[in-house]
């Protein structure tokens, strides 16, 4: 008896451990004239949208946990799921923006996308998160809102990024250029009707295959409403670099039209 006690513990403990949520990274807060910590109320809700038909990517979890983290020292609250049956008009209404973080394959049915359609075009903004561009081929309203689908990547390695408009509230706090390692999509087209934020150097790793201007960031506006998208992302990694978490907030606010709210450098 006391041997099944001990193993139902330890199950019990690895099942308890297999699911403490992502602790994610530990980001610098406003502070006052004392120099003491100012934790700001949260100003709009952000939904981050999981669900993978198709290749699951583990940095999933970490990047739900950046979020969290940036809203909660930006001022947005955020609420995860892989449920699409939360895409209804209804249960869309709360949110300023969506975020579509790893997506892959079909991840709404026709209803759920008219709901998204719709949602969209009241003014509200979409974050699309690497593999976003790896979903949905058969919605052409979807493709048509991204602007370019996933083509394909070489191994993960280093390469260098470049800024190609500073002045965009995601690009604004980076350095011009950037190296850093991730997996660096190549896409089916440059992005349609899109206003391009940052480029990969096809010089500096192997295996792009777009050229010279090798998108890796873009946004536009689309049918009343935002989207912005970047490529980078699929390491658990990234989501721990301050400058890419300065991108993907900068992004968010930007989607959710909250392009003056006052941060702070994290």
């Amino acid at each position: 008896m006391r041997h099944h006690l001990v193993v139902l513990a330890a199950l019990v403990a690895a099942c308890s451990s297999s699911t403490t949520p992502h602790a994610g990274p530990r980001l610098r807060s406003c502070t006052d004239a004392k120099g003491a910590a100012v934790t700001p109320s949260p100003s709009f809700a952000v939904l981050v949208f999981t669900r993978t038909a198709a290749y699951v990517h583990a940095s999933i979890p970490d990047g739900v946990a950046a979020l969290h983290a940036l809203g909660g020292v930006t001022g947005f609250s955020v609420e995860e799921t892989s449920d699409p049956g939360r895409f209804t008009d209804a249960g869309l209404a709360p949110y300023r923006a969506i975020v579509f973080l790893s997506t892959t394959g079909d991840v709404l049915d026709d209803a759920q996308q008219g709901a998204f359609q719709r949602w969209l075009a009241a003014g509200h903004g979409w974050v699309g998160i690497h593999s976003a561009s790896d979903t949905e081929y058969d919605w052409p309203w979807y493709q048509s809102m991204l602007g370019a689908h996933f083509a394909g990547h070489p191994a993960i390695q280093k390469a260098t990024v470049r800024v190609v408009d500073a002045t965009q509230l995601s690009t604004r706090p980076l350095p011009s250029t950037i190296a850093r390692t991730d997996e660096w999509y190549n896409f089916n087209q440059q992005p349609a009707g899109a206003h391009l934020l940052v480029t990969v150097d096809e010089s500096s790793y192997q295996g792009g295959t777009m050229g010279a201007t090798h998108p890796m960031s873009w946004m536009k506006e689309f049918e009343g409403g935002r989207v912005w998208y970047t490529a980078m992302g699929h390491t658990s990694e990234s989501y721990a670099e301050i400058p890419f978490l300065e991108h993907l907030r900068g992004g968010v606010l930007w989607a959710a039209g909250m392009d003056t709210l006052t941060t702070c450098p994290l």
